[in-house]
């Protein structure tokens, strides 16, 4: 019996060293690229497609060995004046959900992540092409909110949209979300500049009418209650020791 105690409050001590292993980018440590490089691929891939997003697509066969586009079929239709620069050529989400796109004709991609819209682009690009592999991107301009409201990619709808707004869109601060702690990450990823903002008070409401640039990252730092995430952390050793301790009482008895 002594054993087991020992060995569930070892395992709390472990799990309370846990709980702020989700707090990221703080103002005093080096930022890690790579961190946040996977947090904004993470929030992008799990952007549902919207109308009026703008989309850039890559066709490959042989899943993956060559690209392909023959007689610039897959230019035809995108906008954009000059059709040698890459990053001005785009497809229109049109408003009925759909996306014209050459050689598969119109397509449904409203409500699709850019990983379900692949799949469903490569299905129809199979019936032209040997095991065709695709590989889609968004071109809008948009700002990621990471943190406490989740991954989420907010589309600039317009070149003035302040920190505010996109909160707003975001879903707003909920219980669970620092106002005090704020940061805005803009620029290189290996050397950002980083802004903060304090919502919890009215001076740093004026901080809020900034004007959002494309590609930058808002950060809205969770609050953490250690005794309660330490508790979620151990809950699966607990129910274990205690499944087990249940069979060994039994057993016991059954002697």
């Amino acid at each position: 019996m002594n054993k087991t105690i020992t060995l569930i409050l070892l395992a709390f001590l472990c799990s309370c060293k846990a709980y702020k292993q989700d707090i990221m980018f703080k103002l005093d440590s080096k930022f890690s690229e790579a961190q946040l490089s996977t947090a904004i691929l993470h929030a992008e891939r799990n952007y549902v497609i919207q109308t009026n997003d703008y989309l850039e697509i890559d066709v490959y066969t042989n899943k993956g060995e060559r690209l392909i586009d023959p007689n610039n079929e897959l230019q035809q239709g995108m906008t954009g004046n000059n059709q040698r620069m890459r990053e001005e050529l785009s497809y229109l989400v049109q408003k009925d959900g759909t996306v014209k796109i050459p050689i598969v004709g119109q397509i449904h991609l409203d409500s699709l992540t850019l990983n379900q819209a692949e799949k469903l682009l490569e299905e129809r690009f199979d019936e032209y092409y040997k095991d065709a592999f695709v590989k889609l991107s968004y071109s809008n301009k948009r700002v990621i909110v990471l943190g406490a409201v989740g991954g989420q990619l907010i589309p600039l709808t317009n070149e003035n949209m302040s920190l505010l707004e996109v909160l707003a869109l975001a879903g707003g601060l909920e219980l669970g979300a620092k106002a005090q702690n704020i940061k805005i990450i803009r620029g290189a990823l290996n050397k950002p500049e980083v802004y903060q903002i304090n919502l919890s008070t009215i001076h740093g409401m004026t901080d809020t009418m900034i004007n959002m640039e494309p590609g930058d990252v808002i950060y809205i730092e969770p609050w953490r209650r250690p005794w309660l995430q330490a508790t979620k952390d151990i809950a699966p050793v607990l129910s274990l020791l205690s499944s087990t301790l249940a069979l060994v009482l039994v057993l016991q008895n059954l002697k």
